[in-house]
């Protein structure tokens, strides 16, 4: 008898995983605003100095993109939104750096998003979409292009498939062979994993595949490319279930981000990324520096 074919394990760290990410690649980034973003590997990427990058925000993007910016990363965003809400309603550093023309912005809204994400997944040109119809977006972004329906004959938008060659998600566990579980929504990180040819996802805790086959309808991503454990991966942002936003550590980037915006010195901020990014050479380099008391205050239950 044949030997039974051993699943493979795709257990990684976050220093192997964040050389997946090279220049001029197109990456897409889980989470929402200010929850669950996959921290531990977006700090990876700053070490490594990777540059040029074209990143997909989620429909709400969080200061991770901003972040980004600030380190250099980026030449152009896919995001109908990036900011933190009332800590900064708009991201510093991203804002500037488009003001500047140091980055390109390619203009949607939340639901021709989705209508991208989705004709990635189906692997088809374009999703047609009739909101917006009459409207300048067109105009503003000459890549969403008006046509007449061939059946009905009506005028609708092609928004163009969006096309990550690597999506980055944050999760509450998975097991070692790349079944993933959220605690709550998981916001849009299923259509985030559809959209992308290979999927990194980082999650607070691995499991047994026992356990994920308990309530395999908890399952929201099979089959990730990439697994990391990463016990706080998520901070300052929240992580649902596990712990809450680092209101504080938020508000020091904010700080130092604005003063470079408004007055064009990088002090505070590379302050910030040397501190927080360049001297921690790991994730738990990172955690140690943020300290056990500040994370500890943070647990959710």
């Amino acid at each position: 008898m044949a030997e039974k074919m051993k699943r493979k394990e795709v257990v990684i760290d976050e220093l192997k995983a964040g050389r997946w990410i090279r220049d001029g690649m197109t990456i897409i980034i889980g989470g929402f605003i200010t929850s669950s973003h996959p921290m531990a590997i977006i700090r990876q990427i700053v070490r490594n100095k990777v540059r040029n990058l074209t990143v997909v925000g989620s429909a709400s993007s969080g200061l991770d993109i901003d972040l980004l910016i600030a380190a250099g990363c980026v030449s152009k965003v896919i995001s109908p939104y990036v900011g933190a809400e009332t800590l900064a309603p708009i991201a510093p550093c991203f804002r500037i750096a488009v003001e500047r023309g140091e980055i390109d912005v390619w203009e949607i809204d939340e639901a021709m998003y989705y209508a991208g994400l989705r004709a990635a997944a189906q692997m088809l040109p374009f999703m047609p979409w009739k909101g917006c119809v009459g409207t300048c977006y067109p105009e503003v972004n000459p890549n969403i292009k008006e046509f007449k329906d061939p059946i009905k004959g009506e005028r609708l938008l092609a928004v163009p498939a969006i096309e990550p060659e690597v999506a980055i998600i944050h999760a509450a566990y998975a097991d070692v062979y790349g079944n993933v579980q959220h605690v709550g929504t998981g916001y849009g990180d299923r259509a985030i994993a559809r959209s992308a040819d290979k999927r990194i996802v980082q999650v607070e805790k691995i499991v047994a595949n026992q356990e994920i086959r308990k309530d395999p309808l908890k399952t929201t991503i099979f089959g990730a490319d990439a697994i990391i454990r990463a016990a706080y991966g998520a901070h300052p942002y929240s992580s649902p279930g596990f712990y809450l936003l680092d209101k504080e550590h938020i508000k020091d980037y904010v700080r130092a981000a604005n003063v470079y915006a408004k007055e064009n010195d990088r002090g505070l901020l590379d302050g910030y990324l040397k501190h927080y990014i360049y001297e921690p050479e790991t994730h738990i380099d990172y955690l140690e520096r943020v300290g056990i008391g500040r994370l500890l205050s943070l647990y959710e239950y």
